[in-house]
């Protein structure tokens, strides 16, 4: 690690939820790091090249211009002192082994609690090594989630697509032509027929089943489960 009084850490996430997340683990894993966040491949190579002296990165394998490991790999050959953590909402072991095998130093579940990020942070940032255990990477949302999704109304399914791709309340109210009440009204409802305690937590689960709702969400006709 540099001698700076600050670790300098890049957060490489397209999503600004997940970026706050981080940081706030960041925060609660060191005293005052220095954060560089990014939201695309080219943001990071970039921030690569100008913070080559930075003390670790945590990078979402999904942002754009990236394609499975190529962000991981690019990253390992430019800087390749750097220790990566990947955090990803892809929980699968399989997915967290193959990313230690492509030179991450650790791998976070995204639904992870912030103190285990924090100490996966700690200990990658003292020269160790992080996986999770397989309970530990248990979303607890149970194999019927998207047959959850199914009950959610045409609305419902809109505001978390949008609450996906990033969008603040006061911004979905614009696009829906509905009161900020409205959508903190649907959000509610999310949550409770999803069967989770916070947005973060619903928006991780419907980034992992990788369903392309957007062309049900335009017809009205509600997202349906893959066949």
């Amino acid at each position: 690690m540099s001698a700076r009084a600050a670790t300098k850490v890049i957060i490489a996430d397209d999503h600004p939820l997940f970026r706050g997340a981080l940081s706030a683990a960041m925060e609660q894993a060191l005293s005052a790091p220095e954060i560089v966040a990014v939201g695309s491949f080219d943001e990071l190579d970039e921030a690569l090249e100008t913070h080559d002296e930075a003390d670790l990165l945590l990078l979402d394998l999904n942002m754009p211009g990236c394609r499975g490991y190529s962000a991981l790999v690019h990253a390992r050959s430019i800087v390749p002192v750097l220790p990566v953590i990947v955090v990803s909402a892809f929980e699968d072991a399989k997915v967290s082994s193959s990313a230690i095998e492509h030179g991450a130093a650790g791998f976070i579940p995204k639904s992870a609690a912030r103190e285990t990020m924090s100490e996966a942070i700690q200990t990658v940032l003292a020269g160790g090594t992080w996986q999770p255990d397989a309970d530990a990477s248990d979303t607890g949302l149970g194999d019927g989630f998207t047959a959850k999704l199914a009950n959610l109304t045409p609305q419902q399914q809109r505001v978390l697509i949008m609450l996906t791709d990033g969008l603040l309340n006061k911004q979905i109210a614009l696009d829906l032509d509905i009161s900020e009440a409205t959508v903190k009204a649907h959000i509610t409802a999310i949550l409770r027929k999803l069967g989770v305690q916070t947005r973060t937590q619903a928006v991780i689960a419907a980034r992992s089943l990788e369903i392309d709702w957007r062309a049900y969400a335009r017809s009205g006709a509600g997202v349906q489960p893959p066949s």
